[in-house]
């Protein structure tokens, strides 16, 4: 660990670091949410599908960059502990650039899919990111900073489905996918130019085995129920996601501009965390990031609840923000969890296979969404996400901390 970190100081440069992976993991959000809410409307124009092969199709389009990160995460994990994080978001973020770009020139569903695999394969930057500043950052200031980071892709995913409902409305599906390209590439060049990483490189035959790494950990299983949650907690909002600018479409009886009112729906979370991120944050600092996430994990199980009897949009929007006052609580503390209980040479295989984990979820929500969505209805998709989240709670109650953050 860097000397002035250990001192519980930030390092030289952290400041300006700090704000470029910021701005970097927000303009990765803002591209995310900015052209897959409509990607389902995108590939109904390439194309005369059934309800089923619209929904297996957009579900197989969110999924496919996610099985793809799920396999290659441990990789890229190892090489960061090698190589150092900041090279992992240059490499995300470039080939992010090429892909997403590519993305809107597709002619078929397939190809969307295909490429959306290949872009799994080189993707994560904001996992990357946090890893990086994580390991920069004094542990009495994990929480702070870690839920700041989280409110970089959260503001992301707040501006990008209004964007890209605006966009996609008077300019199409097609625009929105070109302008994120070009906005990835210029996040790649300040990574590249603005950044510092203090790394101190770990030579491939002195890195230690994961097995060895999870067998020294104070609580191990405390680690593993953390992978666990990252994986439900991502499949909670992936199994909505495929779906939400159909769903808005049924509700909407398929009239008004369905783009911009789905986009209002997609973006309602993001602005909830927004909102709650910085208390939460500083909350975790205070009674411990253990205890912040037991309470986010049974709201969002509440949550979902009403949003099973919705007959409009607006009320829709409405929960989804109150659910998003929850989610500020969930991502923020399993990552201070893990940056507290790690040592700081093995952040970069825990973060990989907690991306991992994240990627497995994402696969799992999407596709599980699609097809409930597809042979039953979108409310059931509610209902089993709920269920989810309630095993989730059950699993977290099941472990407990060994040592909890004091003022």
């Amino acid at each position: 660990m860097n000397s002035e970190v250990a001192r519980g100081k930030f390092p030289h440069g952290w400041h300006r670091t700090f704000y470029m992976l910021w701005l970097g993991a927000f303009i990765t959000g803002m591209g995310y949410s900015m052209t897959m809410p409509f990607i389902s409307l995108f590939i109904a124009e390439l194309g005369n599908f059934t309800r089923f092969q619209l929904n297996v199709y957009s579900g197989l389009a969110f999924g496919a960059t996610f099985i793809s990160q799920a396999i290659v995460s441990p990789f890229w994990g190892n090489l960061a502990d090698q190589k150092g994080r900041k090279l992992m978001c240059m490499r995300a973020s470039g080939v992010m650039a090429c892909t997403i770009f590519t993305i809107g020139l597709s002619q078929s569903a397939w190809m969307i899919i295909g490429l959306r695999f290949l872009q799994g394969v080189f993707s994560g930057y904001i996992n990357n990111a946090t890893a990086l500043i994580a390991g920069e950052t004094p542990h009495n200031r994990s929480g702070w900073v870690m839920s700041a980071m989280t409110t970089a892709g959260v503001a992301g995913n707040l501006v990008g489905p209004l964007l890209g409902g605006f966009l996609s409305g008077i300019f199409g599906y097609r625009i929105p996918f070109f302008i994120t390209g070009g906005l990835m590439f210029c996040v790649f060049l300040g990574t590249w130019l603005l950044t510092v990483e203090h790394f101190t490189p770990i030579k491939k035959e002195a890195m230690k085995p994961m097995k060895e790494i999870m067998h020294n950990l104070e609580n191990p299983p405390l680690i593993i129920v953390m992978f666990l949650t990252t994986m439900i907690v991502t499949s909670s909002t992936m199994s909505i996601d495929p779906i939400i600018s159909l769903y808005v479409r049924q509700l909407m009886g398929g009239h008004g501009n369905i783009a911009f009112v789905a986009g209002i729906v997609a973006a309602t979370p993001g602005l909830g965390t927004l909102i709650a991120a910085s208390k939460v944050g500083h909350t975790m600092d205070q009674i411990g990031p253990e205890r912040v996430l037991r309470i986010g994990i049974i709201t969002a199980f509440i949550l979902f609840i009403p949003m099973t009897f919705t007959h409009s949009p607006w009320a829709l929007a409405f929960w989804r923000f109150l659910l998003g006052l929850a989610n500020a609580a969930l991502m923020p503390a399993t990552q201070t969890v893990l940056t507290l209980d790690v040592p700081t040479e093995a952040f970069g295989r825990i973060f990989s296979y907690n991306q991992s984990f994240q990627a497995a979820g994402a696969v799992l929500g999407s596709i599980l969404g699609s097809f409930i969505s597809g042979i039953s209805s979108y409310q059931m998709v509610f209902i089993i996400t709920a269920l989810t989240l309630l095993i989730n709670f059950v699993l977290v109650m099941l472990v407990k901390p060994k040592k909890q953050i004091t003022k």
